[in-house]
């Protein structure tokens, strides 16, 4: 880990500069992929298995009987648990419907705007040594409230040729209509071109490592829409002398096991709670499963010492992180501070794993700076609005004129006369 006490603001940029990946063979493998894919379709896909998944499967679908017969694969305890956080993200996510508001903008000129959901969508769900379920819910839920007629889940098989149970009943539970054991970029490949088995989508959402977040970039280029920019998981916690040196060392871990480029950042104002959070991530790494993963990812994060809550809040806005902690006594005085996070976690007991799992909020969120254009997933994410308006024979009388004007003023003539021959009549 790399620690800094008092830095001055000239050196900020340099201190939060994330770790730059090498694009370009990453790129170029994709571009391969796609155009296999493009070329042989179902084939690719199977032999893509063998390759990069060490899989031999029969069918790139699961079946009804694998789905179904997930559920008695795993515990009664674990299926309550997410039926629990499926019910707290729905109950969140269908409080984003909004009702539609006719406006009159001009007497006789209404004007509104509709949501429509996005027709098709495609998830993608890691299945390696941490295969994410959890984001199932994240993805599969809001878009079943958006009324998305298409839901495509693709996910890694094993060696085996099968998904990860959890994965299987979770995708039942929120209504996923397609289940695909495909991994990696030829996953989002197969979403974005269509092959014989696997229908292609509209959007695709969903994490993954670094070659399925180019191949989500390269969609784009198909006309196929994406979540968001994406890049490895990251946390930043700022702390007073009210903070629990456990509870953030705690934090920091739980984002830096995602992998060895994710980057964990810690702010402290206090020099005493700053030297025992460094003693206790040092403490909890020894304890963690993944610590080989969890020592590469600290050792590009920053533990940074400042004077002030006010500093430590600028910083984080110039860093944008995704998930933002405020181990903080009187954190409701900065939230209005706060101007580029993906999602923020108020107080010593708000920890990150909540909104990873079951708080309610969506925990697809932006990472690698996108914090300061882009929002997390919501359930607008997979609408589309449609604006839709009404002129009243009154209506054009009111507002032709100024119609007219500006079309001449602009020199589109067919423009102006689309009303002038509608008040000449």
């Amino acid at each position: 880990m790399k620690i800094h006490k008092y830095p001055t603001r000239n050196n900020w940029s340099e201190i939060i500069k994330r770790p730059v990946l090498k694009k370009e063979k990453v790129s170029e493998i994709v571009s391969e992929i796609f155009l296999e894919v493009e070329k042989n379709g179902d084939k690719a896909l199977f032999n893509f298995s063998k390759k990069f998944d060490n899989a031999v499967i029969d069918n790139l679908q699961a079946s009804k009987i694998e789905i179904e017969k997930a559920g008695s694969l795993i515990s009664s305890e674990l299926k309550e648990a997410v039926q629990q956080a499926k019910e707290n993200i729905t109950i969140f996510h269908a409080s984003q419907k909004e009702d539609v508001q006719k406006i009159e903008t001009t007497k006789g000129v209404v004007c509104w705007r509709e949501n429509r959901a996005v027709e098709k969508v495609g998830i993608y769900i890691p299945g390696g040594t941490a295969p994410l379920f959890s984001t199932v819910l994240m993805l599969a839920v809001p878009a079943q409230l958006a009324g998305c007629k298409e839901i495509i889940l693709c996910t890694p098989p094993d060696k085996d040729g099968n998904v990860n149970p959890a994965i299987l009943y979770t995708a039942w539970l929120c209504g996923v209509t397609q289940l695909f054991k495909i991994g990696g970029a030829q996953a989002v490949a197969a979403m974005t071109l269509g092959t014989e088995t696997v229908p292609k989508v509209y959007k695709i959402f969903g994490p993954g490592n670094q070659f399925v977040v180019a191949a989500k970039e390269y969609a784009q280029n198909y006309g196929v829409s994406i979540d968001m920019p994406a890049g490895p998981s990251e946390v930043l916690v700022i702390a007073d002398d009210e903070a629990v040196p456990e509870f953030c060392a705690a934090d920091l871990l739980s984002q830096a096991e995602h992998g060895s480029d994710s980057q964990v950042i810690f702010i402290a104002v206090d020099e005493k709670i700053f030297n025992e959070t460094i003693e206790e991530v040092n403490k909890q790494v020894e304890l963690l499963p993944r610590n080989e993963l969890v020592r590469q990812s600290l050792d590009n994060s920053h533990f940074i010492l400042l004077k002030n809550i006010e500093e430590a809040v600028q910083l984080s806005n110039l860093y944008a992180p995704e998930h933002l902690i405020l181990a903080l006594e009187n954190f409701e005085k900065y939230i209005p501070l706060i101007q580029n996070a993906g999602s923020v976690f108020l107080g010593n007991y708000s920890c990150e794993s909540a909104g990873d799992y079951a708080s309610g909020t969506n925990h697809t969120l932006p990472t690698n700076g996108f914090a300061k254009n882009y929002s997390g997933v919501s359930l607008d994410s997979f609408v589309k609005k449609i604006t839709f308006q009404h002129l009243s024979k009154q209506g054009l009388q009111n507002l032709g004129k100024t119609i007219e004007i500006m079309a001449e003023a602009e020199g589109l003539s067919a423009h102006k006369n689309a009303v002038s021959i509608r008040l000449n009549k």
